[in-house]
């Protein structure tokens, strides 16, 4: 039987405030299997958990549903006891769960929450085609191409204004969206390119100002007839999560243009200026990079560019930090990762920051790695110095909060 694991991160109102000895119990069909209590970085150790063969998700077959699902019941003292449905778990891979509890004292019944089915297995809908393409139009309304802190996702078609809005911090909605609409066991090259996509259309709604421009008060839908499938409290997979830690401001931009590409895509698709989902897969196995499997589907003249961030860190990343070095921004590295060991006491302190990148430094940054699934090397690249930053601001604006 093939094996899959799962990692479930608990958290109280916000990422700055992990939950310690959290009950985490895993079911199957209503039948309990185990449960496991979270350390004091609010996460539990890697869980096994048996599931479908891998093959299944590496052709296109709707006989037998590529992933397993398990449900799972999070308890806390003084929170909201919460169960989430659906869990997906994939043949060799590690799924992320991230729970948000809230306090007893503002909501005294069970949060309940539903994973949908991936859209690959859902096949309900083509994606993001047929309602978007007669409301294209040349409209463009930001000066630059920015990685906004979050988004606002209408879970809804946009007429519906009973469907509720979410606030998304950039990064995990295109880990959600990712995760929720490819397979996290295709080929390397294959994710860079769908993820890539997914990364491009967004920003092009977000430099559009696509539907705050009608009048409406989101950034982007839920619905993938208008977008993207956005799932609230989705599985996120740890290959996806990667990769959209390195590459997370980098878009498709064609030619001349300044903004993103608006970049449609199907399940399976020949339609010129639309990327097959399967095909790319097909073209991963033959040895495609991304960029070539992109060109493939949206033609020659794209570029990869960058965008700029519009969250305002204390100290932007100058260059790639590691043992050995001296400097300044080796002192504020050291200082910054002790200031988020007061919500994160695991990541073992530094003593004495110094500007001297010592043996305890790459202890302190492999534990913060660990915590947030980033590569563990112990080395600050541009991909652990965005995620010190947003954890450090997050705990931050908690700190505040308190003592206000």
């Amino acid at each position: 039987m093939a094996k899959g694991y799962l990692l479930v991160n608990v958290y109280g109102d916000t990422i700055a405030n992990p939950i310690k000895d959290a009950k985490v119990s895993i079911f199957k069909n209503q039948t309990y299997i185990e449960e496991h209590l979270t350390d004091e970085d609010g996460q539990t150790e890697p869980i096994t958990l048996t599931t479908v063969d891998k093959s299944y998700s590496l052709e296109e077959q709707y006989e037998v549903r590529p992933y397993e699902t398990y449900d799972i019941l999070v308890d806390a003292l003084g929170m909201t006891t919460t169960k989430i449905e659906g869990v997906q778990i994939f043949d060799g891979v590690t799924s992320i769960q991230n729970v948000y509890l809230t306090s007893i004292d503002e909501n005294t019944n069970e949060d309940d929450f539903i994973i949908t089915p991936n859209t690959l297995w859902e096949n309900n809908s083509p994606n993001i085609m047929t309602q978007d393409m007669n409301m294209e139009e040349e409209t463009f309304v930001l000066n630059k191409v920015l990685i906004p802190e979050s988004i606002i996702v209408h879970d809804g078609i946009p007429s519906n204004t009973n469907a509720p809005n979410y606030t998304v911090p950039f990064v995990d909605y295109i880990k959600n969206v990712a995760s929720s609409e490819i397979y996290s066991t295709w080929p390397t090259e294959t994710l860079k390119a769908n993820i890539l996509a997914i990364i491009s259309f967004t920003l092009n709604r977000v430099y559009t100002e696509w539907y705050l421009s009608k009048g409406y008060n989101f950034t982007i839908t839920s619905t993938t007839s208008y977008d993207q499938k956005y799932t609230r409290n989705g599985t996120i997979f740890e290959p996806i999560s990667k990769i959209v830690d390195e590459i997370f401001d980098n878009y498709i931009r064609q030619d001349y243009r300044t903004e993103p590409l608006l970049a449609h895509y199907k399940s399976r698709t020949d339609e010129p200026g639309n990327l097959s989902q399967w095909g790319s897969k097909e073209l991963g196995d033959q040895g495609y990079t991304y960029l070539e499997i992109l060109k493939h589907y949206y033609g020659n003249r794209i570029n990869i560019d960058r965008a700029l961030i519009t969250q305002e860190y204390p100290y932007s990343f100058n260059k790639i930090l590691e043992e050995g070095i001296c400097n300044k921004d080796v002192y504020i590295l050291q200082n910054t990762l002790n200031y988020i060991r007061g919500s994160y006491p695991g990541i073992p302190i530094i003593e004495k920051p110094n500007g001297f990148f010592d043996n305890s430094t790459t202890k302190a940054v492999k534990t913060f790695q660990k915590v947030f699934n980033l590569k563990e090397t112990g080395i600050v690249n541009y991909a652990t110095w965005y995620k010190i930053s947003y954890i450090f601001v997050a705990v931050s604006k908690m700190t505040n909060s308190i003592y206000q």
